[in-house]
């Protein structure tokens, strides 16, 4: 489980490895062309992870998981063979689509096999993989990018997915399946609005900010949420009930999930062609050159519960922004004649931040929820991190697409990269703010949830039981 979860989330990081190849390619990709190449995985992977969760409640982890391995497999095929940039988008849509099948139903299958007492090392070592999914995609890409050509990138990754599906099909256990139904229209719904919304952000450079096209796409964004809020909250069986939000942990673990990987991933797009337009890096090199990012993730990510408990849940979230903000902010001092021992040292220190949310924000999520929504839980995990990673490498694209000039490109390239990181860097920091005040708030006992305007009483098991604390992580709790 914790390999597919390498596979889907490493391919997020490889591509960034592969943008300089893809640029000078004889596609010839315009620089918004370039990010939707990225963006249309991570997008759809983002918005069909929830219902790739409830799918597997509904039809069965392990074949809804294996269906996920083998169009993962089919759309790198397509990808690897694509002739134009229009079949290349249509391969990293369909590779998404597989990508949401599998990522919710690892955890889910994890926390069905493991006893209950394991489960909260279950949750740490599977969030960790997310993180390190990401390095081993930059160095494992730039392994395979030496054979000089962007489309092995795809090529490699065919065999790996079918690999792991034929050891998911025999060690795998069967889980027990539910009878909740997938929410249809809240999907396509929530597709259009993230769709809208990157759109406008990514197109905004390129046509103007305020263009027909882009206005047009930041409101299409605004009213599809809107509907697809009322939508959730009139729906049975929603994809995800907005009254979830209503738990102050949820809400801010949510957040704060969004804006590490809204900071992680903006530098990983940057990091592969800094390093090679600006350091003179070669692509094996550029792989090789963001490992420091991963040493404390690998060395350090196991003690972190025992950190979170000596120093408390919002002392560690607020360390852990402060380390992310702080090393974006330290790596956007960069240039051209700065010794690559300082950009690692920042890269260590963005990791320790990243360590230190992991494995936390994970467990406020997860315990929000009850066992039978498991892979509902998973999937609100994972879409905070993709929607967070696309939004990440959709606003670092777009300041460097407007930092581009009359300048040379190398020249143009560092000056938007430090930019970019700026802004990167200070969003994550007043981002970690907000939700370090609203834990500190949620400290106070989480807010009787039983009923609401209908009469139902849809979340009666997140509320507080009688001599039983209350399942908000971030509620205050008996030692």
């Amino acid at each position: 489980m914790c390999s597919c979860v390498v596979l889907v989330v490493g391919m997020v990081a490889a591509i960034n490895i592969a943008v300089p190849m893809l640029a000078a390619s004889p596609l010839r990709p315009s620089p918004s062309a370039l990010v939707w190449i990225v963006d249309t995985y991570v997008i759809f992977f983002a918005c069909l992870v929830i219902p790739g969760g409830a799918a597997g409640d509904r039809f069965g982890r392990k074949g809804v998981l294996l269906a996920g391995l083998i169009l993962f497999a089919a759309g790198a095929t397509l990808s690897a063979v694509a002739p134009n940039v229009a079949v290349l988008l249509a391969g990293r849509a369909v590779t998404g689509i597989g990508a949401a099948a599998v990522l919710p139903n690892t955890l889910a299958v994890l926390l069905h096999a493991v006893p209950a007492e394991r489960a909260g090392a279950t949750i740490a070592t599977w969030a960790s993989m997310t993180g390190i999914g990401g390095v081993v995609g930059n160095l494992g890409g730039g392994a395979v990018l030496t054979a000089g050509s962007w489309r092995w990138l795809f090529t490699a990754a065919v065999p790996a997915a079918l690999l792991l599906a034929v050891l998911t099909a025999r060690v795998t256990p069967v889980s027990g399946r539910h009878s909740r139904p997938v929410d249809v229209l809240g999907t396509v719904l929530l597709v259009g609005a993230s769709v809208a919304l990157l759109l406008g952000i990514v197109e905004g450079p390129e046509r103007g900010w305020g263009s027909t096209a882009v206005v047009g796409a930041f409101g299409c964004s605004a009213v599809l949420f809107a509907v697809w809020t009322v939508v959730e909250l009139r729906s049975e069986h929603p994809l995800v009930d907005p009254r979830l939000f209503r738990l102050p942990g949820l809400r801010s673990a949510s957040i704060g999930m969004t804006a590490v990987f809204f900071g992680m991933f903006a530098l990983f797009y940057v990091n592969a062609s800094f390093l090679q337009y600006a350091m003179g890096f070669d692509v094996l090199l550029t792989g090789v050159g963001i490992l420091p990012l991963t040493v404390p993730i690998v060395v350090g990510a196991r003690h972190v519960g025992r950190l979170s408990r000596r120093i408390g849940v919002v002392g560690t979230v607020a360390a852990a922004f402060g380390f992310v903000g702080g090393g974006l902010l330290g790596l956007s001092t960069s240039d051209g004649n700065t010794p690559y021992v300082c950009y690692a040292a920042w890269l260590v220190v963005t990791g320790i931040g990243v360590t230190l949310a992991l494995p936390t924000l994970s467990a406020a999520i997860a315990g929000s929820l009850p066992p039978a929504q498991a892979g509902v839980g998973a999937g609100l995990q994972a879409t905070t991190r993709e929607f967070g990673s696309a939004l990440g490498v959709a606003v670092i694209g777009t300041v460097l697409a407007g930092s581009a000039g009359t300048r040379d490109v190398a020249t143009a390239f560092v000056s938007g990269t430090r930019t970019g990181l700026r802004v990167v860097g200070v969003t994550v920091l007043v981002l970690g703010a907000l939700v370090v005040a609203e834990a500190w708030a949620a400290r106070r006992p989480a807010p009787d949830l039983r009923g609401d305007v209908s009469g139902r009483r849809p979340h009666a098991h997140l509320a507080p039981r009688a001599g039983r604390p209350a399942r908000c992580p971030y509620a205050r709790r008996d030692p």
